[in-house]
């Protein structure tokens, strides 16, 4: 049944999905299309079921359908939709979300990641006077013109469009470095420092798989935008209130000029936030001359159930999924030695990834030279064993409070079933 669910799909959703990481494309087969998820479980169309380990690509920390999000969402909706008019809720979201992360002086709700870092972009823009925006290989920032710039190869290059539609004259102004290498930062810095109105980066970067920042790289950051005049920007998206309940920025204590937040700022609905400064954040009309703008942005379902997860994120949360973080990456690690298979397991936090080479890769260039294959042998393998992984090798994946030391066992010892059966 699942060939003819995608072949049906095929022939009105572009290549059978609504985003590209959801086709299989890395790993080969045909999607699994999900009816249903509880706790850290998802159920296909089929019935079969799966230990989640995607969790909607990071944000729900506390698992599928946790009762008091969907309550609070449900409640939400009886009284009504949307507006057009304030919330209380949007107010309410923003002072707990400043709570938590005390940079976020003033913050602005929007609908997506790809919104927040769009209008981080313009506000950086704004307060500087100047066009460049320094990004890293391997981190992504949303689809939006700017920001889909093809990677260097471990060099920086000027902003060469990887997708069609984008205008060079727009990439132009983005300049890519390898992630981890402040050496080529310093001396992309000497040459034209004086043109960059901010520097964007994932704090932990989570589109090339899990990869940690080395000791220094982050106040490395700090360091060059206070010598350049240029805004830090941390795009939180996945390490906001997953990584802590003050986010990257707390656990490494970096404090960035801007932030940008999404999936669990939400709850799992659509909404994201750019906070930061207050006299930047000002800018934003209707204060300032900078225009941002969105019917839907700070909705009563998504600030719902963005108030029931982040009540529900205590510090002893943080903790079990710390533990359980550890337990998982030591417990596939062990699995891949036994089986004589060389592998890295890269964590931070509750994020985690597999990756087929000796060591935990430090830029994207070291994750290009990992074992694709062996990978997605390893997922179809995992799928076949009931175990959910994001169908990439270059995606992050995630724990959630939902899981326990039972699904973490499971998942270790499908994992040595399927590295031994090649």
């Amino acid at each position: 049944m699942a060939g003819t669910r995608f072949q049906r799909a095929l022939g009105r959703l572009v290549g059978g999905v609504n985003s590209p990481v959801r086709a299989f494309g890395y790993v080969g087969g045909e999607p699994r299309f999900m009816r249903r998820g509880e706790g850290c479980v998802i159920e296909d169309e089929d019935g079969t079921r799966y230990i989640d380990h995607v969790m909607s690509f990071g944000p729900l920390i506390l698992g599928h359908a946790h009762p008091k999000v969907v309550e609070a969402v449900c409640a939400a909706a009886a009284r009504g939709t949307t507006f057009g008019a304030p919330t209380w809720a949007e107010v309410e979201l923003a002072e707990l979300v400043h709570a938590r992360m005390p940079s976020l002086e003033r913050i602005r709700l929007v609908n997506s990641g790809t919104e927040a870092t769009m209008t981080a972009l313009r506000l950086a823009r704004a307060a500087t006077g100047r066009e460049n925006v320094v990004t890293f290989a391997g981190c992504y920032h949303g689809h939006a013109d700017p920001f889909l710039v093809t990677p260097g190869s471990g060099a920086l290059t000027l902003g060469i469009p990887s997708s069609a539609g984008v205008p060079p004259a727009v990439t132009g102004m983005t300049l890519s470095a390898p992630y981890n290498d402040l050496d080529a930062l310093e001396a992309m810095a000497d040459r034209s420092g004086s043109t960059w109105a901010a520097i964007m980066v994932e704090p932990v970067a989570g589109n090339m798989g899990v990869v940690a920042p080395d000791p220094g790289f982050l106040p490395g950051l700090r360091a060059l935008c206070d010598r350049t005049g240029a805004l830090l920007v941390f795009d939180e998206v996945m390490t906001g209130f997953r990584l802590g309940p003050g986010g990257a920025q707390e656990r490494y204590g970096v404090t960035p000029d801007l932030t940008c937040l999404g999936k669990i700022v939400g709850g799992g609905l659509p909404l994201a936030a750019v906070g930061g400064r207050a006299a930047i954040m000002d800018q934003l009309a209707p204060l300032g001359p900078v225009y941002q703008a969105g019917t839907l942005s700070g909705n009563p379902l998504a600030t719902a159930a963005g108030l029931a997860t982040l009540q529900e994120l205590e510090p002893e949360v943080y903790a079990r999924l710390e533990a359980l973080g550890a337990q998982l990456a030591s417990g596939l690690q062990a699995a891949l030695a036994d089986a004589g298979v060389e592998g890295t397991v890269p964590r931070v936090g509750s994020m985690w990834s597999i990756s087929f080479r000796p060591t935990a890769p430090r830029n994207l260039d070291e994750v290009k030279a990992a074992d694709t294959e062996r990978f997605a042998h390893f997922f179809h393998g995992m799928l076949a064993q009931g175990v959910y992984l994001a169908p990439s090798p270059f995606e992050a994946m995630f724990l959630s409070a939902a899981h326990g030391e039972e699904a973490i066992a499971a998942t270790v010892a499908a994992a040595r079933r399927v590295l031994s059966s090649r």
